[in-house]
């Protein structure tokens, strides 16, 4: 997924608690962290997020941001519903290559902690995602690149699940390419390519 460039503080902000949130949690990291890192206070820091609960909520807005627009970029640009999925375990990669996991995945394991904005960002990060890969079996099956097995809604939670799963697995050994075979498998299961891709 693309990553904006550092524009103004804020921007730095929220570049460096993105990476905290990815690598520790939400609430494993502290105002005074994001601070150290940028080489200012915790006092500027509220200046342009007045709470962590702000900070946090535009976290979640920014990376949603950046997630569909790359999903619009995929459907725009690859031709067929299986190369799509290919493109989309990609994201996935690309975030573990950067030695991160997916800010909502983190965000989704500390959900009870969260405010009520910052987890219907996260519940609509993931519904997005499923009706993304809904409508991309669906067209996947219409042009013959995809033999789905069961129903595209269905297909899709199982792939968001996987995948979320998958990463946590590759996450704990340090070893992104077994992100690679998991997803690989699930997607050649659920899509009715016997060989994978």
């Amino acid at each position: 997924m693309p990553r904006p460039a550092r524009t103004n503080t804020a921007e730095e902000i929220l570049e460096v608690a993105s990476r905290l949130v990815q690598t520790r949690g939400f609430n494993g990291f502290s105002y005074a962290d994001v601070a150290v890192e940028i080489g200012t206070t915790p006092a500027a820091l509220h200046y342009h997020f007045a709470t962590k609960a702000d900070l946090g909520l535009a976290l979640v807005q920014r990376y949603v941001s950046g997630f569909r627009g790359a999903l619009d970029e995929i459907r725009t640009s690859l031709p067929d519903g299986r190369t799509r999925l290919d493109a989309y375990r990609d994201l996935y990669l690309d975030v573990l290559a950067r030695r991160r996991l997916c800010l909502c995945g983190m965000l989704a394991a500390e959900i009870a902690t969260l405010t009520e904005p910052m987890r219907a960002g996260i519940v609509g990060f993931f519904d997005d995602n499923v009706a993304w890969l809904e409508q991309t079996i669906a067209d996947g099956n219409a042009d013959g690149s995809i033999r789905a097995k069961r129903g595209p809604r269905e297909t899709a939670e199982a792939i968001v699940g996987g995948f979320e799963g998958a990463m946590l697995l590759a996450w704990s050994h340090d070893d992104p390419a077994r992100f690679r075979r998991a997803a690989d498998h699930l997607l050649a299961l659920l899509t009715g390519d016997p060989g994978g891709k």
